[in-house]
């Protein structure tokens, strides 16, 4: 079993302001430069709109996301739109911070009696841009944006091959002719498969919202561990499949003394070779308990004639109604 570890925080410390140096760089020069700029991510990503009374609508009711704070109307001196390349007659400028989940922060800003072009660059433009939102199910998210009369660019393409290998992505439009992007990887990207000292960091792996009284059911949480003993007895892929995708998360972690498993994919492919292994084996429980979300399974393995071949004991951690992260402790042959 190939072993992952999620990526940490120096993923989060590369800086965009260095790109265009990189090539230059040895990798030690490269760590230097990023500590002397003091630059740990990417706050935000802003961009100006023609209409915030449009645009915000459609990042809160269309997006899902959550303005927090406003600036302004600000006017702007003759020297700031002169250093900051504004047409001299362009009016005050309106900002507003958007939280958009879990990644940088949107700052949506448009300018009172805007002098500047009312154009947007084409793709092959240079300045052009685009923000690209990471969902876990791209077609659902696809058919969800047309229902709100929202201009998809093409169908979702699944990259066949290379380092992107694995993901979909497709372009839409907002209302006022901006383009952004869906993009998808449920389980990972091909050049993870080449174990890579450097993880591209991803919303997948940083998603966890915080729990809700739902992640506190005892009912809820214990049909949960019922589903995953049958997840693991489930010898019929198609059905395996659909409990994984029913009951743990697509970014779920199992961890094992031996290994770390991310993602249903790579639990369901440990769970054939576990079979194969051992045919007449089967999971049953001995004993659970619950603790809010955090779930402990007894649970012994092993034939009809002996089925406490193997125990061991199984720790959850529920969040969004779906197994996050499972923690495996398999007890010692004494």
């Amino acid at each position: 079993m190939k072993t992952h570890y999620k990526s940490n925080q120096k993923v989060q410390t590369s800086a965009i302001a260095l790109l265009n140096l990189f090539f230059f760089f040895s990798a030690s020069d490269k760590a230097v430069a990023q500590n002397n700029a003091g630059i740990l991510g990417i706050d935000h990503i802003g961009i100006n709109v023609p209409d915030l009374n449009q645009a915000i609508p459609f990042f809160t009711d269309v997006l899902g996301f959550t303005p927090v704070t406003q600036l302004g109307p600000i006017p702007l001196d003759v020297n700031w739109k002169e250093a900051n390349h504004i047409n001299p007659s362009t009016g005050a400028v309106t900002i507003k911070m958007i939280n958009a989940g879990t990644g940088a922060s949107i700052e949506v800003f448009s300018y009172a009696d805007n002098k500047g072009s009312k154009a947007h660059p084409n793709s092959d433009d240079i300045g052009a841009s685009h923000i690209a939102f990471y969902t876990s199910d791209i077609n659902a998210s696809v058919k969800y944006l047309k229902s709100k009369g929202v201009k998809v660019l093409g169908e979702p393409f699944l990259t066949p091959s290379g380092d992107t290998a694995g993901e979909s992505w497709v372009y839409f439009e907002t209302p006022w002719g901006s383009k952004m992007e869906l993009v998808s990887y449920p389980n990972g990207k091909g050049y993870e498969n080449s174990n890579p000292k450097t993880v591209l960091w991803s919303p997948k792996n940083n998603s966890h919202q915080k729990t809700s009284d739902k992640d506190f059911d005892t009912k809820r949480n214990t049909e949960i561990i019922e589903n995953h003993l049958k997840i693991w007895n489930e010898k019929e892929e198609a059905k395996r499949n659909a409990l994984l995708d029913q009951f743990y998360a697509s970014d779920v972690e199992m961890v094992d003394r031996h290994f770390i498993a991310i993602g249903q994919k790579e639990i369901s492919k440990f769970i054939v070779e576990l079979q194969q292994k051992n045919p007449d084996f089967s999971f049953s429980a001995k004993s659970l308990e619950t603790n809010h979300n955090i779930v402990r399974l007894y649970w012994q393995f092993g034939s009809k004639a002996k089925p406490a071949v193997v125990s061991g004991m199984d720790l959850f951690v529920i969040e969004n109604g779906k197994v996050q992260k499972l923690y495996v402790f398999v007890d010692e042959k004494k």
